[in-house]
């Protein structure tokens, strides 16, 4: 099995495919207020950067880092589900962390549901702790992150 994740610079019939899959996942069960997924225009902005995972050169999950000052958002993480348990998100969130860091981060954040049990195990495993809100969600109101749950790790 060959598993590499690319960095994608543009958005590509794949990029979008992924993205709208993670949409249609997130839409399903959470109002629109409380969706804070990058839009695929968005996505593909200088201060973001956007990684395609494939196996076998087939895409099978994307995630992508928002660089700003004193900290990289952890945004647009997904995993097809028959991929999901082979190390895919795994090979992706290394490769942000090791992205994140050659640019100098030394904090990762990333905001997630508080009904998505499965990824906010996954970033405990990877030493994600809970936190406060951060940037942009500082100003949102309320109910827009009632049901969020923030997390950051410290990177060198």
């Amino acid at each position: 099995m060959s598993l590499i994740v690319e960095h994608v610079t543009t958005p590509t019939d794949d990029a979008r495919v992924l993205i709208g899959e993670l949409d249609a996942v997130l839409h399903a069960d959470s109002p629109p207020e409380n969706r804070h997924g990058y839009s695929v225009e968005r996505v593909f902005q200088a201060d973001v950067l956007f990684f395609i995972a494939r196996m076998n050169s087939e895409p099978v999950g994307c995630g992508a880092i928002a660089l700003t000052d004193g900290y990289a958002e952890v945004k647009r993480m997904y995993v097809r589900p028959h991929a999901r348990g082979k190390n895919v998100a795994q090979a992706v969130l290394d490769r942000l962390e090791i992205e994140a860091r050659s640019r100098g981060t030394k904090r990762l954040v990333l905001e997630t549901g508080d009904n998505r049990d499965a990824a906010i195990r996954f970033y405990e495993r990877n030493g994600f702790i809970r936190c406060s809100a951060f940037g942009p969600y500082l100003t949102m109101r309320p109910n827009a992150i009632a049901h969020s749950v923030f997390f950051e790790k410290q990177i060198q």
